[in-house]
């Protein structure tokens, strides 16, 4: 019989010092196809960064990244070196001009705009282009804002089989014919790929991972490569992780909270978060000493 309470006694205080003691389980990390989706991204609403809220999505096991300009695929998300790959299935390549203003191009919210925004070494090609587009307004006769990045261009983007279709090039003034046919230009330039303020028929997008450096068009990687950064959250989410929560924002969207189970923090898991948090912290440990009290009797009883 003594034996048989002794048992009982053990079993009842386990989770009685388990409370006292949670684990917390890692809540926000989640996958999307192969994709991991980690701070400062997440699916689920509260967690992740608040600047990239409402930003991914998983539909069908493919991970997708919106903005007001459009979707896009995401191909990549690089962690070490905070930047994602985005593909936009209307943008020309090496092997097709899409016409007709289709493509999305790349505008960010201006809320959105401090945490992201191309890479400085995404080449944007811009397509058939008005002579009153804005793009050239401003410039006076060849000083037009074209000009390679991180060795990409027009001029080598001429050399794809894809202009083979749209038949002959124009070159600017030389011809008498108003602008380029193709403008190539950074994102910081115009802030914006907007095809139709820029009046523009099409875009291409291409970028370079450093150090390599791809021979030539055929060779590039064609797509969007987008930096994002934190604006110095980095060291709360450290401070989060550190005591296995998950990092998250609260619901008015705005401040960063540490993800604790059941309750959230504003500093890390290892702290006390509400009074009432203590009051049962004090009832736990009550509750504990009364049953270690009851087993020491109980086993000299014998």
């Amino acid at each position: 019989m003594v034996h048989l309470l002794f048992t009982l006694l053990i079993q009842a205080l386990v989770p009685v010092l388990a409370q006292n003691n949670p684990i917390h389980v890692k809540s926000c990390r989640s996958y999307c196809g192969n994709i991991t989706v980690d701070y400062p991204f997440a699916l689920q609403p509260g967690c992740g960064h608040p600047g990239f809220r409402d930003l991914l999505f998983c539909i069908n096991d493919f991970l997708m990244f919106h903005i007001s300009s459009g979707s896009y695929r995401v191909l990549d998300v690089d962690y070490a070196y905070q930047a994602l790959t985005l593909h936009d299935p209307h943008m020309s390549n090496c092997d097709s001009i899409v016409l007709g203003n289709r493509g999305n191009g790349f505008v960010v919210e201006w809320w959105r705009a401090p945490f992201l925004n191309p890479t400085q070494d995404n080449a944007f090609m811009l397509i058939g282009c008005s002579p009153e587009s804005p793009l050239f307004q401003g410039f006076p006769g060849k000083h037009l804002p074209c000009r390679n990045v991180s060795s990409m261009g027009c001029e080598e983007y001429y050399g794809c089989p894809a202009w083979d279709v749209i038949g002959p090039k124009r070159v600017g003034s030389v011809y008498g014919t108003g602008p380029p046919e193709c403008c190539s230009v950074p994102f910081d330039a115009i802030r914006a790929i907007n095809l139709t303020k820029l009046e523009c028929q099409g875009y291409s997008s291409a970028y370079n991972l450093a150090p390599v450096r791809a021979g030539g068009p055929d060779e590039w990687a064609y797509g969007i490569r987008v930096k994002y950064s934190l604006s110095g959250s980095a060291a709360f989410c450290t401070a989060c992780e550190a005591t296995a929560g998950s990092c998250g924002y609260d619901i008015d969207g705005v401040n960063e909270v540490c993800i604790c189970g059941s309750w959230n923090s504003t500093s890390n898991c290892d702290s006390v978060h509400t009074s009432s948090g203590r009051r049962t912290s004090y009832l736990v440990d009550t509750k504990a000493g009364f049953l270690i009290s009851m087993i020491v009797w109980m086993y000299y009883k014998r």
